[in-house]
């Protein structure tokens, strides 16, 4: 038995207004890439050393994730991988210690992502109790999903199923 080669991972607390936006990228392309088996498409409010829980036993994560950054508008999307998290500093506490977690897992001997990559929409008010996103943020929807499809298929493209370790 395999798993799928490819998390997506979405981010966030759908309470917090734009906050939410990696929960609801998430969910958009769960329909989307359902008939896609190397890719499976999760979501958590959970951050830190509880994500390496969903990191094992794939060989590529993507994450997408919310960042107030105050550098450049609302809706922009932000791409980095592992090794550029710390060039994308501004307040999210979702991705914070993606790299110590990877490291744990290594160490550990784990079957570790061999990448990951992180999408951040820049946001408005991630701080605010409601359940609609800020406008400029719902508008940045499209060109994020866009580029996540096109980063899981490509990372799809470039890795076989891992065997499971229930088998």
């Amino acid at each position: 038995m395999s798993s799928p080669s490819v998390l997506i991972l979405g981010l966030g607390n759908d309470i917090l207004t734009d906050d939410a936006v990696g929960l609801h990228v998430v969910r958009e392309l769960r329909q989307r890439l359902a008939g896609e088996p190397e890719i499976v498409v999760e979501e958590t409010c959970e951050m830190g050393l509880a994500l390496l829980d969903f990191f094992v036993g794939h060989r590529a994560v993507i994450l997408i994730d919310s960042i107030q950054t105050g550098r450049v508008p609302p809706g922009t999307v932000h791409e980095v991988d592992a090794t550029g998290l710390k060039q994308l500093t501004g307040r999210t506490p979702h991705f914070l210690g993606v790299g110590e977690t990877l490291a744990l897992g290594r160490t550990l001997e784990l079957a570790m992502p061999e990448r990951v990559q992180i999408f951040a929409v820049e946001v408005e008010d991630p701080f605010t109790l409601g359940t609609e996103m800020t406008g400029a943020v719902r508008q940045a929807m499209p060109e994020a999903l866009r580029r996540v499809v096109a980063c899981a298929r490509e990372f799809a493209s470039h890795a076989a199923p891992i065997e499971s370790l229930a088998g």
